[in-house]
């Protein structure tokens, strides 16, 4: 009987065919996507790069001052007459005046400053981000005011470092006034890192640039009395330790005056740090309480009053405006000159730290009294704990070695200053209260 055929070798070489079919048949599915995938990216690529090139901003307020774009604008977009607006506004116009970088030009003590410098004579060149912690529109207006006297604010972030080198290249800044930063104590808690960017990594790439300067300039700079913190002596002194910072706000002024000691030190630089004590006066910071307290009672809203957690009264050395200004003027005329050129040293620098103060301490109840007084009208107060937040319940300047170093006396008190910044609000904002004439004048009907 005959043996039915043999098909499993028939079998097995179908079922191998079959795999290789399937196999190759992967390959060919996975190839073809590399292809697809390698195909779509270099398209995405391309499209791009395109948009790049033709890509305009909307408004300029949306896009980043440290942009390429933001970059083309200032240098080439304005190119000569853009130049010729930096060299006029810093060429001193009196002899041996100095010429002046100005950061933070448009803010409240930059722009008294900026002022007083130009009108003696000085050539003054402003720096500004005009960020919005505060109300623009503000800084925008000082801007307009400072243009009036031919002062140019030329709008930048302070870590722009090819800008800053751009400017070190067109004026032999003989001073830099540097004191533009990021204010308040509170807000830190909100946004950290602004503080960090402004205060610690601004400061430094603006010193990166000095060091670099031939001539180098001398710097004169806002540190803070905040760096005082827990500090428990009285009046605060220049001596006393400032190692317990009660704030991130404090603590990165302090990590400024650690680094102006290291450039210094290590470059030659000549520093010289302020540390103003709650400033005040016409054309200030909104974020203030006399200002914003100014605007809850004309508005006639309720105010917070706060007390200590044992329950003392929060008292302020409240500094005008116009004795800030001239400690600072005064400062820039005591200033030696930096002793590096090129990032070398060639010799020890100046290094000074002073405070500014009114050297007389208001409670905030007391400043409400003031204001309700000028205003005419009774403030709704809750008293309330301080919280937490970085703030510190007292501040007292000894001012004697700003006094003997450069002439610093204060002069204004704080019912006169409040006066002044209440005649500068309600003119600036038009509004028709109830204020009373100063004294020596007639209530005409």
């Amino acid at each position: 009987m005959a043996l039915p055929p043999d098909t499993s070798k028939t079998t097995k070489l179908e079922k191998y065919n079959s795999y290789i079919k399937r196999v190759n048949s992967t390959k060919l599915l996975t190839a073809s996507s590399k292809l697809l995938f390698r195909a779509t990216l270099l398209v995405s690529i391309v499209l791009i790069f395109l948009f790049t090139l033709n890509y305009h901003p909307l408004s300029s307020h949306t896009t980043s001052i440290t942009s390429p774009h933001r970059h083309l604008s200032a240098f080439y977009g304005t190119g000569a007459d853009w130049e010729k607006q930096v060299r006029h506004s810093s060429t001193p116009r009196r002899a041996n005046g100095f010429s002046i970088l100005v950061t933070g030009a448009a803010g409240f003590v930059g722009t008294h400053c900026s002022l007083a410098l130009k009108k003696r004579g000085d050539g003054v060149l402003g720096l500004d981000n005009f960020n919005k912690y505060y109300d623009p529109s503000l800084k925008r207006d000082r801007q307009k005011m400072l243009a009036s006297h031919e002062i140019f604010i030329v709008e930048a972030d302070l870590n722009d470092a090819e800008l800053l080198a751009k400017l070190f290249s067109i004026v032999p800044f003989t001073h830099v006034l540097h004191l533009a930063a990021q204010a308040g104590v509170r807000y830190a808690m909100q946004n950290p890192q602004s503080y960090i960017k402004s205060n610690i990594a601004g400061f430094v790439t603006l010193l990166e640039i000095v060091k670099a300067a031939d001539p180098q300039p001398a710097i004169v700079w806002a540190s803070s009395s905040s760096v005082y913190g827990l500090n428990t002596e009285n009046p605060f002194s220049e001596s006393d330790r400032t190692d317990q910072p009660a704030s991130l706000y404090a603590a990165t002024k302090k990590a400024g005056e650690e680094i102006a000691h290291t450039y210094n030190h290590i470059y030659g630089l000549s520093m010289t740090g302020l540390r103003f004590f709650t400033v005040y006066g016409p054309w200030g910071r909104p974020d203030m309480a006399y200002f914003f307290f100014t605007k809850d009672l004309l508005q006639s809203k309720a105010i917070n009053i706060y007390k200590t957690q044992d329950d003392k009264e929060v008292a302020r050395d409240f500094t005008y405006i116009d004795d800030i200004v001239k400690g600072c003027v005064g400062a820039l005329d005591t200033a030696e000159k930096s002793t590096g050129s090129g990032g070398k040293k060639k010799g020890p620098a100046q290094l000074r730290i002073y405070n500014l103060g009114n050297t007389s301490p208001v409670s905030v109840g007391k400043l409400v009294s003031i204001l309700e007084s000028l205003l005419n009208v009774k403030a709704k107060k809750h008293v309330i704990r301080m919280p937490r937040n970085g703030d510190v319940p007292y501040t007292h300047a000894n001012v004697s070695l700003a006094y003997n170093d450069f002439g610093y006396k204060p002069s204004t008190d704080l019912s006169t200053g409040l006066r002044k910044f209440v005649k500068w609000y309600v003119s600036y904002y038009g509004i028709k209260p109830r204020v009373k004439p100063e004294s020596g004048t007639k209530n005409h009907k």
